[in-house]
């Protein structure tokens, strides 16, 4: 029999677990740049983690709406909690720009002198920074606490080839700290759960990735907690499981008609014998349910993430499935926030609470700049932030920053001093700052997304040095959809794409007199060239391009000499891959772009809408050698700029405060039509 492990033994497993990840960071050394990219809505989460009492009888069940506790601390983002205990919390946090996990001890339990190993105390709370040191910046996700050991999803170990998913679940003792891959190499796992004994962990699995993103398609897989031994496939198309006692399961999957639903999987397993004797939906079509939760203290009852047709939010509800045929549905938080997205419930072991993750603050306006200093890969080369606006470039000097707000172009000081400054209203992307002429900025004016003949044009805008209008100046003036200019470090070019010929090609023109000045064509084909970018010593043009499969989709990134000559591919992401957004380094050897690479980090349905939830961020030596992966989570990540100048996060404005706007969507292909409840067919 297994010997069980008390709250104060685990506790001091912890401090071990700390003392060791204190002695182990490293220094970083001088830097030569700064990186800044766009996460797709990310600063507007603030995300906590709340929790309400849950009252249960023979016969009934209710919530005291009126008892929510916020459990964790309102700082930064606080996600995919997890109670190991009825008095502890263990919960991602976006700590300092990267994953944290973290274990918080509620008030009611009693204390151990933990002296200076707390990481946070305050008001009866104990906190523990859990995160296991991989040696790499990785997203960490989905933790459980099983005896002694923590089990929870990283991207830590790249993939064998592009377009495969880094994503594993791993184990980590808390004592000896020694961690194992549970997952087979080159398979991807997601939304890893212990089952009550610790024998089992069932994950919803992917081998191969088409570019899904509503639904992975995943496979619901057994194995062994303890080595990931004895794989076990259980169903198709099954998604975020959970264990009610060590022979049920629940998981979500959308059905033929679109709706989203619950199943129940009855196991049998006896010795190293597993089979599936039945699988049940519990959820009725006419409503979208997914992300379940159980837990053997609340027998019969099931927690669910729902979409009502008579609700634009998504909302925790519990169904109490004991009654087969007539289950009941209990609301639990659209009585306590009615207009506010509830995600990935959770239930306590002895099943007295439930929690979940909301914004913690209120619409209030637009907020503030916000740069968020991340952990670097390479902190002798660059520093890394992520900027809360789309498509930033940075001034020759490094001062400001100018960016797009889709609509509206603004600019603003890279130190986070002083107000921003809307200069173009209406619909314009990306920004480019001419090297030589100072306050000149360069954009496309005119829809983003749009087909070859719609009207877009390149235009400069000169901000002036006294606070003075802007002078707007029209540099195309024929063809249709020319965008993303880039200026020649010289000063005396733009290159561009447009699509007058009926493809969207790459073209030069005059950086001052424009088209009027005469036109040249860099490349030709009936293929889309675009989101170029003239390297710093002028050598070379970046590009990405669907030239291989035009129409297909997939984008490769290119480069060119400006005079044509010297065209090769610097990457490629595989079939049906793409690579966007490049943007040269301040000497000109490496590129940094927008990629699916690393394929998708998590089941897109737990988060946020996002257009694209599998971008990260990467760099590649201009030779096509080194690539390597800068962000690791499963938002969209991209539109990112280099620039020669080192920002320190003290530099910059990167306090999280303020910026609780949770003005953010629930991912677009969950809305139900008003008038005949048929699901939207808008992809997120």
């Amino acid at each position: 029999m297994e010997t069980p492990i008390t709250m104060a033994s685990l506790l001091l497993l912890f401090i071990s677990f700390l003392l060791f990840l204190q002695s182990t960071k490293a220094v970083a050394s001088t830097t030569a740049g700064s990186i800044a990219f766009t996460t797709l809505g990310r600063s507007r989460y603030s995300f906590d983690i709340f929790s309400l009492s849950i009252a249960s009888q023979s016969d009934s069940i209710s919530i005291s709406i009126s008892q929510e506790t916020q459990l964790t601390d309102g700082v930064s983002v606080n996600f995919n909690g997890f109670f190991p205990s009825s008095n502890s919390l263990l919960y991602v946090s976006e700590r300092n720009g990267s994953h944290h996990l973290l274990l918080d001890l509620l008030p009611s339990i009693e204390q151990v002198p933990l002296t200076h190993h707390s990481v946070f105390s305050d008001s009866g709370k104990t906190r523990f920074d859990v995160t296991p040191n991989l040696d790499s910046v990785s997203m960490k996700d989905r933790p459980s606490l099983s005896g002694e050991n923590l089990i929870y999803v990283s991207t830590h170990e790249p993939s064998s080839s592009p377009r495969k998913s880094w994503a594993g679940v791993y184990s980590t003792h808390i004592s000896n700290l020694k961690t194992l891959r549970l997952t087979p190499d080159d398979v991807a796992d997601f939304s890893p759960a212990v089952s009550p004994s610790g024998h089992w962990t069932a994950v919803a699995s992917l081998s191969v990735w088409s570019g899904e993103v509503q639904e992975l398609n995943t496979d619901l897989y057994l194995f062994r907690t303890s080595d990931g031994s004895q794989r076990t496939f259980i169903e198709h198309h099954a998604g975020w499981p959970c264990w009610a006692d060590d022979s049920t399961l629940y998981f979500h999957r959308r059905d033929d008609s679109g709706w989203w639903g619950v199943y129940k999987a009855v196991l049998s397993i006896t010795g190293d014998a597993i089979s599936l004797i039945s699988v049940d939906r519990i959820t009725p079509t006419g409503f979208h349910a997914f992300t379940p939760a159980a837990s053997p203290g609340l027998p019969g009852v099931v927690a669910i993430s729902t979409r009502r047709p008579d609700s634009e939010y998504r909302h925790v509800e519990l169904v109490d499935v004991r009654n087969k045929g007539k289950y009941s549905y209990i609301e639990v938080t659209r009585n306590v926030k009615p207009f506010s997205h509830h995600y990935n419930p959770f239930i306590s072991p002895d099943g007295s609470r439930i929690g979940y993750h909301r914004c913690r603050g209120s619409s209030n306006g637009n907020p503030p700049l916000l740069f968020e200093n991340l952990k670097s890969i390479a902190p002798e080369e660059f520093s890394l932030f992520r900027f809360d606006g789309s498509y930033p470039s940075f001034s020759p000097d490094g001062k400001h920053i100018a960016f797009v707000g889709l609509p509206g172009v603004y600019i603003a000081n890279t130190d986070g001093s002083g107000s921003i400054k809307e200069i173009l209203s209406g619909n314009a992307f990306p920004t480019a700052w001419d090297w030589k002429r100072e306050g000149v900025i360069y954009t496309s004016y005119g829809p983003d997304f749009a087909s070859e003949s719609t009207r877009v044009d390149i235009i400069s805008i000169y901000v002036g040095n006294n606070n003075n209008e802007p002078v707007i100046k029209r540099l195309t003036t024929g063809g249709e959809n020319n965008a993303f200019p880039s200026p020649s470090p010289d000063g005396k070019w733009i290159v561009f794409r447009s699509g007058r010929s009926g493809h969207k090609n790459l073209y030069i023109i005059d950086s001052m007199k424009g088209e009027s000045a005469g036109l040249y064509r860099l490349t030709e084909g009936p293929w889309t060239d675009t989101m170029c970018s003239w390297s710093p010593d002028g050598e070379w043009i970046a590009f990405s391009s669907d030239r291989e499969n035009p129409g297909g989709g997939s984008f490769a990134i290119y480069m060119v000499h400006p005079n044509g000559t010297g065209l090769r591919r610097v990457v490629h992401s595989g079939e049906g891959g793409r690579a966007n957004h490049p943007a040269f380094s301040p000497d000109s050897k490496k590129l940094v772009f927008t990629s699916d690479y690393a394929g998708v980090s998590a089941e897109p349905i737990s988060n946020p809408h996002h257009y694209q939830p599998y971008g990260d961020i990467f760099t590649i030596n201009i030779d096509g050698s080194g690539i390597r992966r800068l962000t690791h989570n499963s938002y969209e990540d991209g539109t990112p700029a280099w620039t020669k100048f080192f920002f320190e996060p003290k530099d910059v404005s990167e306090s999280l405060k303020g910026s609780a706007y949770c003005g953010f969507d629930d991912c677009h292909w969950l809305n139900i039509a008003a008038n005949d409840n048929e699901i939207d067919g808008k992809s997120c």
